[in-house]
């Protein structure tokens, strides 16, 4: 493949979306540069502060619980307040718990602020993930929500670069960078990005707004199919923070350095990074069954080999198996996510999902150490190969109808006629009431108006 061909590719996999999601794709990129705490979180406790191994794996597993309430507190602001003051006052909360990390030293004052920390980080996922979904157009979500996790990884690689190399610093002017970055996020989303929360409906007759049926988590689980959805990837998810836990421990245990396991998971990062944008081409307008089933494969064949694996090649080879199925299950499950939801529910349903990667998060760690101290390894990479088995089969048993039906309502994009060449001697001349009296083509006719939302925002970028 040539330069100039790997160029129009580029080119097409980012071209086309409004300007507005490029402003909230800067915001996630430049939140994300800044993300120190969570990277250095256990070191600060442990180094820095003193405190055991067991209590920072604590505070850790605290920041995940905080996302289990934050995730749908988030999701029903998103739909009541809007989708800016949300992104807003949750990305200011978080960089005041960050710099508060700063500064408290107690031990249970951390634990304190690292959970409302979880509460904020994770509240503003639905109003970030709603607002794609109303920005952009249906057939292009799944390659938005591609391109912003593509966004979250680079962030992460540059911070986790950027914070090795700072770390000389010390961890609280680290905090604190990571305080002011998140502050910049929420000043990009005030100042450029507009409220996208689509209008109440109105009645033909009366003009006056449709009262929308009341919609809460309750509500939301009461869909069947996307329950099914939400348990699924909670599976899913289970098997994905596994190894994050799971892996260092079971390299030690063969005896490799400790130090090889940052390397290993390095991995994970760098394929992001160098392939995102052309898994996103490989698997643009794929059916989305089709690649959720295909990544839980993925997912239950790179941990499975976990199990097979004795040295740092063939442990990275494995977390290049499950990376690739991580490329394809988030931004396609999040597309599933905003095609099963009503667009007046879009962030309760979004915090709902949110909430199952947060539970996994909070769960994930707890059981991977049990089993690895108890069982014993091998176990849990068997027990995670199970999991990415049944949840494939779940896919395609359950789920193939409920998404293929999404998908045929979505709206394909209007094709824009050709105009007809004008002779060049004309029996008779076209009028300018003739030609605002000959009737449009039936596809125009019958195309659906852009979103007010997604116009006002190319013309305010």
């Amino acid at each position: 493949m040539s330069i100039a061909s790997l160029r129009r590719s580029a080119r097409a996999t980012v071209s086309g979306l409004p300007g507005g999601f490029w402003w909230l794709w800067l915001s996630t990129l430049v939140n994300r540069t800044g993300a120190f705490v969570l990277t250095f979180l256990s070191l600060y406790l442990t180094q820095e502060l003193g405190h055991s191994a067991w209590f920072a794996g604590l505070v850790v597993a605290l920041h995940g619980l905080g996302g289990v309430a934050g995730s749908p507190l988030g999701g029903m602001l998103t739909d009541r307040w809007g989708r800016r003051p949300t992104m807003v006052t949750m990305h200011l909360a978080a960089a005041g718990c960050t710099l508060l990390l700063a500064f408290v030293t107690s031990a249970w004052g951390v634990a304190l602020v690292v959970l409302l920390m979880g509460v904020a980080m994770q509240g503003v996922r639905p109003s970030i993930n709603a607002t794609i979904a109303d920005l952009v157009p249906a057939h292009e979500v799944r390659r938005a929500y591609a391109l912003n996790y593509w966004a979250l990884n680079l962030g992460f690689a540059i911070a986790a670069i950027g914070g090795g190399a700072a770390i000389v610093l010390g961890y609280r002017t680290l905090f604190v960078v990571d305080a002011a970055a998140t502050a910049l996020c929420a000043l990009i989303v005030f100042l450029r990005l507009p409220e996208t929360r689509p209008e109440a409906k109105k009645d033909h007759t009366t003009g006056e707004p449709v009262a929308e049926a009341k919609v809460s988590v309750l509500t939301v689980l009461r869909d069947a199919p996307f329950r099914t959805l939400v348990a699924l990837n909670l599976l899913v998810c289970l098997v994905f923070t596994a190894p994050w836990i799971g892996l260092p421990l079971t390299m030690t245990g063969e005896g490799l350095d400790p130090s090889a396991y940052g390397v290993v998971i390095a991995v994970n990062g760098i394929v992001i990074v160098g392939f995102q944008l052309l898994v996103n081409k490989v698997t643009d307008k794929r059916s989305p069954v089709m690649l959720l089933t295909v990544s839980s494969l993925l997912f239950a064949v790179g941990t499975g080999a976990t199990a097979l694996a004795g040295s740092s090649v063939a442990f990275a080879a494995t977390v290049v198996v499950w990376t690739i199925g991580e490329m394809v299950h988030v931004p396609t499950n999040a597309a599933a996510t905003a095609r099963l939801a009503p667009e007046h529910a879009r962030g309760r349903y979004q915090g709902v999902m949110g909430m199952s990667w947060a539970v996994a998060g909070f769960v994930a760690p707890i059981l991977a150490g049990w089993v690895v101290d108890g069982p014993g390894p091998d176990v849990l990479w068997i027990a995670c190969a199970v999991i990415g088995a049944v949840a494939a089969l779940g896919y395609q048993t359950r789920l193939r109808s409920a998404l293929a039906d999404a998908e045929e309502d979505v709206p394909a994009p209007v094709p824009v006629p050709t105009p007809a060449p004008v002779p060049a001697t004309p029996t008779v001349p076209a009028t300018p009431t003739a030609l605002a009296e000959e009737p449009a083509p039936a596809s125009l006719a019958k195309a659906p108006a852009p979103p007010a939302a997604a116009a006002d925002t190319v013309s305010s970028s």
